[in-house]
């Protein structure tokens, strides 16, 4: 497979598990591993928050709930007592791109143990009672997570740099919505969005290509046709072109916070082709490290170790499908506030502007390449890796990222600093301690 040009050497895309697409439409991509005896099955749906309509906001996040709730031939509870039972585990996570259903088990045990995850996923009845019961324990995260001041102030930021997308919106819903929502609404969002077409199943342990094939050919199959329901239409985000800033005022807070963000880029861009976009993404990546991981990061150093004035300081970027997103976050005393971002606004300058130095992008490199390494160490990690690129993009570029990392340049991240992390250009959100 060609991949285009880029300003870099070309990747190889050496992919070791095999990637299949069955009759259904269904995606299965299996890796053989015969040096360990357990097997991780990870399901991906293209199904989350953003592709709820606004009215439907947090139906993905509520439905992952209810998938658990049984089907007509599964009641509730009989799943999670099958998979204890074998000493397996099972969990799942919605955000904004994807929702994910997954298993790790004894390799002998996962011909019992998949079926039944194939049937809560495929064939999830949503019935009244449960849903009802449901939507209480729904409502006690939102509250939960309205408690939460780093939730907050994080909800409030991305609410203000995501103004028109989807992204914008929290993926736990509002409880004005949520209590709008019904039983049938969320059937209709199942029947359209959890067909084979919208997934990816990811197996990966001591399992044949063969078996798994036969194995997820049986297992996943729908009982329902699918059926329409209303769709949201992600609107893209303009680019910022001022400092959007906004205060919050906490009870019960002991520090300040000082949240700052940029749009980064996404994998869909219209406006280059994907292998640019990651080589963008990876390099913000490198820009994050080389911030504010580790005691000798640049705002770490400055900010906490040498001048004081922040408790702690981290910085990520966040790959999504439509737009990317880095931040920057302190926690420090209400009085160093203005400072602190000043200093960030003029560190941000200095990337811009100099370039940095070898040793500098040689720690970054070497801290990302260990990190990935060490994530892709269990059959777990390894189907989550294939299933996340898989929603995202193509499978095969997952296990590409530590070249892509080494083959950026320091002339690429002062162009990377240059264009998204401008120190005029960006959204602020501080929460200020409310005086008792």
């Amino acid at each position: 497979m060609n991949l285009a040009n880029l300003t870099t050497a070309p990747v190889s895309l050496q992919f070791p598990a095999n990637l299949l697409r069955l009759e259904n439409g269904l995606t299965l991509i299996h890796q053989h591993l015969s040096a360990t005896p357990v097997v991780a099955a990870d399901v991906w749906v293209n199904a989350g928050a953003i592709a709820e309509p606004d009215e439907w906001c947090g139906m993905a996040h509520f439905l992952e709930h209810m998938i658990f709730k049984g089907t007509e031939l599964l009641p509730p509870g009989v799943f999670d007592m099958i998979i204890e039972s074998r000493g397996g585990i099972t969990n799942a996570a919605t955000s904004h791109d994807y929702a994910h259903f997954f298993v790790t088990t004894a390799a002998q045990h996962l011909d019992e143990a998949l079926p039944y995850l194939a049937e809560l996923i495929m064939n999830a009845a949503i019935p009244d009672k449960e849903f009802e019961r449901e939507r209480c324990v729904v409502l006690e995260e939102i509250r939960q997570a309205y408690d939460s001041p780093d939730w907050l102030a994080f909800q409030a930021l991305i609410e203000s740099i995501y103004q028109h997308h989807a992204y914008g919106r929290p993926i736990l819903g509002t409880e004005e919505i949520l209590m709008e929502l019904t039983p049938d609404a969320m059937r209709r969002f199942h029947r359209a969005h959890y067909q084979p077409e919208n997934m990816t199943v990811v197996i990966v342990g001591d399992i044949t290509q063969d078996d798994a094939v036969n194995l997820v050919t049986q297992t996943f199959k729908p009982s329902f046709a699918p059926i329409s329901c209303p769709r949201c239409e992600p609107e893209a985000e303009p680019p910022i072109t001022d400092i959007r800033r906004q205060e919050l005022w906490l009870p019960r807070l002991e520090q300040a916070r000082l949240m700052m963000a940029w749009l980064g880029p996404g994998i869909d861009s219209p406006l280059q082709g994907l292998d640019e976009q990651l080589h963008d993404a990876y390099g913000l990546d490198i820009l994050s490290v080389l911030l504010a991981e580790g005691r000798t990061s640049r705002l770490v150093r400055e900010l906490r170790e040498e001048r004081n004035l922040v408790q702690a300081v981290s910085s990520s970027f966040s790959l999504q499908r439509e737009s990317g997103l880095f931040t920057i976050t302190a926690w420090l005393d209400p009085d160093n506030l203005e400072r602190v971002e000043a200093i960030i606004c003029d560190r941000l300058s200095e990337l811009a502007s100099i370039p940095v130095s070898e040793a500098e992008l040689a720690r970054c490199k070497r801290l990302l390449c260990n990190d990935y390494a060490f994530s892709t160490e269990t059959p777990s990690q390894l189907a989550g890796l294939y299933g996340y690129y898989s929603i995202l993009a193509r499978p095969e570029i997952a296990t590409t990222y530590p070249q892509r990392i080494q083959a950026i340049q320091a002339s690429d991240l002062q162009r990377l600093a240059s264009h998204y992390l401008s120190p005029y250009h960006y959204a602020a959100t501080v929460v200020r301690p409310l005086a008792a």
